[in-house]
């Protein structure tokens, strides 16, 4: 189990990471979520050695890996690029992890067969990389990282340069791998549809600290603050007065920011004291996404079916949707 505590490291006059705490169970899927510069690559850099801590501990049970080399930690990074050498074929490359082991040539070659077949890349041995579609390297990239089946792989923002379909294609094939093998892992994104699909547990961060971490669901439905809320793709920002109320009505007991989640804002044909006009409708994946004007505020919803541009409805929000934020 990785177990990083208080782990603080600075550039140029600020801290990119500050205090950062959590854990790595075994078998477990981290998912380190937030905007750029939010520290997510940083700290990444940081559990595989690449960046020194000026402050806070490093652990894997109960060793301390702080000081260790990055390639005495037995962690597993994959980049962004790919970082494959072109000059190397595909079974090379994969080899290339394998070195550093004590094992026969034969041994070797009977894991990356292996490792290929896992990719669903069988045949691709001799393959140059240069003549590989974007999701091939990575699925090259990936196998290559757990050549020498790291105890905790590292995934650096792996779809960043990816088409959406194939996006979603591979990441459905790598979640099915990770879990296969039991493999725990810490995955970088920006993207929250991401970080839903494939995560476990979800740290968000901001400024350079974790701000909350979770299951899925569990930040989704209570996020800790406004950032927090907007890294996960929550729009319905309200802002309430001294009284706590609002043009839709009373959201709260006095001042602040809170958000309205769209699981909890529905269209209704019944009366329910709240109007809107709506001034967008725009189909997509099977459901409609639809934004609504009450007075000056705006707010998204998704149902099924059709609505038409400036028609009239009636707004009905759970109790359970309205979140208060720091």
């Amino acid at each position: 189990m990785l177990r990083v505590e208080n782990v603080k490291v600075p550039f140029d006059g600020t801290y990119v990471l500050n205090e950062c705490d959590f854990e790595v169970r075994e078998g477990e899927i981290v998912v380190l979520l937030g905007s750029s510069g939010c520290g997510k690559s940083t700290l990444l850099r940081t559990v595989a050695g690449l960046e020194n801590p000026e402050s806070g501990k490093i652990w894997w049970g109960t060793q301390e890996m702080t000081e260790v080399p990055p390639h005495k930690r037995g962690f597993g990074l994959m980049f962004q690029n790919h970082a494959l050498f072109p000059h190397r074929n595909v079974g090379e490359n994969i080899d290339f992890g394998l070195q550093i082991l004590r094992m026969t040539g034969i041994e070797r070659q009977e894991r990356v067969d292996e490792l290929l077949s896992m990719v669903d890349l069988d045949g691709f041995q001799n393959r140059k990389i240069g003549s590989l579609s974007g999701g091939e390297a990575q699925r090259v990239a990936l196998a290559r990282s757990l050549a020498p089946k790291p105890r905790l792989l590292m995934l650096d923002e792996p779809m960043a340069s990816l088409d959406r379909a194939l996006r979603d294609r591979l990441l459905a094939d790598i979640s099915e791998l990770l879990r296969e093998l039991k493999q725990a892992a810490i995955y970088v994104t920006h993207d929250h549809d991401e970080a839903f699909f494939i995560a476990d547990r979800i740290a968000v961060m901001h400024n350079g600290k974790i701000e909350q971490i979770g299951t899925p669901s569990e930040v989704w439905s209570n996020p800790s603050s406004e950032e927090s809320a907007r890294s996960m793709g929550h729009e319905n920002f309200i802002e309430l007065d001294n009284s706590g109320r609002c043009e839709i009505g009373q959201l709260g007991s006095s001042s602040g920011i809170v958000l309205i989640r769209e699981d909890g804002l529905s269209i209704v044909p019944e009366e329910t004291g709240i109007k809107g006009e709506v001034i967008s409708a725009v189909f997509r994946s099977g459901i409609t996404l639809v934004k609504i004007r009450v007075g000056k505020i705006e707010l998204s919803t998704s149902i099924q079916g059709s609505m038409k541009v400036s028609e009239i409805v009636n707004l009905k929000i759970s109790d359970s949707a309205v979140v208060a934020l720091s």
